[in-house]
């Protein structure tokens, strides 16, 4: 592998509940390692159906606003065709297409570029998947 790219696997417990897990300082210690002070790019990509990347604020009610939204735009009941699972967990299959399963960020001088607020996040609503996987993926 070239040193212009590294990758690395975070293993995430998400839990039985519905949630957002803040990964910004996984990333930022990803990049302490591997970016050397360089710029590039940083992609943040979870390998499951049922999950998603978002850039948001934590830590004043926006995760669980977000989670209030999805759960509203996305009620776990029997409307859903994909019926494996718990009931309603055919919303998480549809979770993706709203909260998408990756995001790419500007690295500057080896630092994540993040607004003031932002924050890196896995959004998980499924509630029977307890770990996820998280692939870190620097290239600069």
């Amino acid at each position: 592998m070239s040193p212009a790219f590294t990758t690395r696997v975070l293993n995430i417990a998400s839990g039985t509940e519905e949630t957002v897990v803040d990964l910004t300082h996984d990333c930022e210690s990803f990049l302490r390692e591997v970016a050397g002070g360089r710029d590039g790019l940083l992609n943040v990509f979870v390998p499951h159906a049922t999950a998603g990347i978002a850039v948001i604020e934590t830590g004043a009610g926006s995760d669980d606003d977000l989670l209030a939204a999805l759960h509203t735009l996305l009620p776990a009941d029997d409307r859903w065709r994909h019926r494996h699972g718990t009931p309603g967990h055919g919303r998480d299959h549809v979770l993706p297409a709203l909260v998408p399963p990756h995001a790419t960020l500007p690295v500057l001088g080896g630092r994540l570029e993040l607004g003031t607020w932002q924050s890196v996040c896995l959004v998980d609503t499924n509630i029977s998947n307890v770990n996820r996987q998280v692939r870190l993926s620097f290239l600069g």
